[in-house]
């Protein structure tokens, strides 16, 4: 059973993979930021991203080919080839690890804290896919039931996916609980 010290509405909450990232505040998009701008800042980041990660496949003489876009307002950079399984690691830990020293690589360069999303190997794709589905039939599980399902604990980038699922089904949903234990919760609407 999971304790409910830490409860916090959707509606409030930040993007809670960006939470993670170490530096200054928060460089995300202002209104005032010309759209231009803002995807070539971005572009910007998954360039240094992609230096970075070109010079870690070398050093550990695995093969990839590298792939940046703009996604919402993040830079996104995969990684895509066959033996990548030990970039991802179990549980995607190893993936987690090297997004944080990507973005650390970014902020050296910029100066600028990134909200920089990596995948490898399409591990995040599949992943997401997945938690959409879960996410989907709790959704209809709380408008069948009339009642809040709570689920697994989840890491920031899982919670993130399920929380934006939730939104767009129209109801609200918490984070619950203290890291690792930190889970959804989706509750009815009133």
């Amino acid at each position: 059973m999971i304790e409910n010290t830490n409860a916090e509405t959707i509606a409030l909450e930040p993007d809670e993979a960006a939470t993670q990232a170490p530096g200054p505040a928060a460089t995300a998009a202002s209104p005032a930021e010309p759209l231009a701008d803002r995807v070539k800042r971005l572009e910007s980041e998954g360039d240094v991203a992609a230096d970075y990660l070109e010079e870690l496949l070398d050093i550990a003489d695995l093969d990839g080919d590298l792939d940046m876009d703009v996604e919402g307002d993040r830079a996104a950079v995969s990684i895509v080839g066959d033996g990548l399984d030990p970039l991802v690691g179990p549980d995607g830990m190893v993936l987690e690890a090297l997004q944080e020293l990507t973005r650390l690589a970014v902020y050296r360069d910029t100066g600028e804290r990134s909200r920089l999303m990596l995948d490898i190997g399409g591990y995040r794709a599949g992943v997401r896919e997945n938690l959409v589905k879960l996410a989907r039939d709790a959704i209809a599980d709380v408008r069948d039931e009339g009642e809040a399902v709570k689920l697994a604990p989840m890491t920031p980038f899982e919670r993130k996916i399920v929380h934006d699922e939730v939104a767009a089904a129209r109801l609200s949903s918490e984070s619950e609980g203290v890291e690792p234990s930190r889970c959804v919760v989706i509750l009815p609407s009133t």
